[in-house]
């Protein structure tokens, strides 16, 4: 497929749609007959005499006679040149099937893709870093513009929107996450649309509806959400210490997992409590508002004395409208919540590593519950962490070291369900020179049993 490139239009610090007008001179083959349209196509298309450029339908309208259809042809290709036919246009015309007659193709601003349009605005020695992969959430696109695409930041946010039909507010990020909040929030201003962040979005079969604005959300980490939330088994425990708006709880929560979920922003723990009612999983998923360091130590107890007091999801059964008239229904199936956590995740790449010592002792006094006393292995720690990027063995030294700092534990890079294993994966890039991982490791026996420090 050739690529065709918009008119440049370089410098230019407002948006003039009237510069992306171009007009194709081609060559095109009017087929007299209707029922050999389908035939010439492939037969063309197959010796590459058919025009193949993206977006653009090769069937037209003929030109000259009302009714009948002409297929458009290779740049090549020149009406008055017939040694530029290709093999079957030249039978075509022997043939009398075909004519070749020159055919204009117009194209405006309509046609043209965001990348397109960017890249034909803005100086070539910036294409490399053109913002492509922003984050959405429901109507809004959010940039981050690195200070020399400032200048053109109005027209990036007008071709996004034009280019873009679900999108109708896009704003800048204007400070570091995290600088203005601790709750992972961020200064921003609008570049295009009104200022509206109140959002809705669709992840895993759940719908979330929250200000954008007062909680933290990131469309790139999708595909992280699904690949531990498909690791959680029904009627396990996992434990989200800095839960958000429940992106891995409220999916866990429709999987049949039992969910306690943390996290210490008041209004990301009050559309988790949304969130959690609008996708019925209330008996499942419950909601916690602490600092993430405290939740650590206390939710192996919360979960125990949930357990010990009979807490459990009931599910009624279906009952299907052809059972006879008087019949007993089946009872209610009741789902015990366990006495044991199965699954820590911590979603806070900048700093989560920073918490793992507050595991120090958690199961302190329970250890009848686990290994060799019973076949309940201690929880997996799934924790996210930013490091250099980079393909070497470099991060993955530095994360196992930063991880002993904490625990004062030795892990190797490798298989989580081997001890003394870690497994490391790879997120997503998150800078040219930074990237995001999930470090998985078995909770080791001398930390969950010690003595509280």
């Amino acid at each position: 497929m050739l690529t065709l490139r918009a008119p440049l239009a370089r410098a230019s610090t407002t948006l003039d749609k009237s510069l992306f007008s171009k007009t194709l001179n081609l060559a095109a083959a009017t087929v007299h007959e209707n029922r050999n349209i389908a035939r010439y196509r492939k037969q063309l298309e197959k010796g590459k005499e058919l025009l193949n450029w993206d977006r653009l339908d090769a069937i037209r309208p003929d030109p000259v006679a009302p009714g009948k259809k002409c297929l458009l042809l290779n740049p090549g290709t020149k009406v008055d040149v017939p040694s530029t036919w290709g093999p079957v246009l030249r039978e075509g015309v022997d043939l009398k099937d075909l004519a070749v007659v020159p055919y204009d193709v117009h194209l405006d601003y309509e046609y043209w893709t965001y990348l397109d349009v960017v890249s034909s605005i803005i100086p070539e020695d910036m294409h490399h870093e053109i913002p492509v992969g922003f984050n959405t959430a429901g109507h809004v696109a959010h940039l981050n513009l690195r200070d020399r695409y400032l200048p053109y930041k109005s027209i990036i946010a007008q071709v996004i929107l034009d280019k873009n039909p679900k999108i109708r507010t896009v704003i800048n990020k204007t400070d570091n996450v995290g600088t203005e909040s601790q709750f992972r929030t961020f200064a921003y201003e609008v570049l295009a649309g009104p200022d509206d962040m109140d959002v809705e979005v669709k992840e895993n079969d759940c719908t979330f509806a929250f200000d954008y604005s007062k909680v933290y959300w990131n469309s790139k980490l999708e595909t992280e959400h699904s690949r531990l939330v498909k690791m959680f088994q029904p009627g396990e425990v996992v434990c989200d210490v800095m839960a958000g708006i429940g992106p891995f709880a409220v999916p866990s929560g429709k999987r049949g997992v039992f969910v306690f979920a943390n996290d210490m922003n008041p209004e990301s723990h009050r559309y988790l409590e949304k969130a959690i009612k609008r996708n019925k999983v209330d008996q499942y998923v419950r909601a916690f508002n602490k600092d993430g360091l405290d939740f650590i130590q206390e939710a192996s107890r919360l979960v125990y004395d949930a357990s010990v007091r009979g807490d459990s999801a009931v599910i009624q059964p279906k009952v299907s409208r052809s059972k006879s008239a008087g019949q007993q229904p089946p009872e209610p199936k009741r789902i015990p919540l366990p006495p044991t956590i199965s699954h820590f995740v911590m979603n806070l790449p900048a700093s989560a590593i920073e918490f793992l010592h507050r595991f120090r002792g958690i199961y302190h006094g329970l250890a009848h519950l686990f290994e060799p006393h019973t076949d309940v292995k201690l929880p997996m720690v799934h924790v996210h962490c930013f490091a250099v990027k980079s393909d070497d063995e470099v991060p993955l030294n530095d994360i196992c070291q930063r991880i002993f700092d904490q625990i004062g534990v030795r892990f190797v890079p490798g298989d989580a369900q081997n001890k003394g294993e870690v497994h490391i994966h790879n997120v997503r890039d998150v800078a040219p020179k930074k990237r995001m991982f999930c470090a998985s490791f078995r909770l080791p026996p001398e930390v969950a049993f010690s003595e509280t420090t």
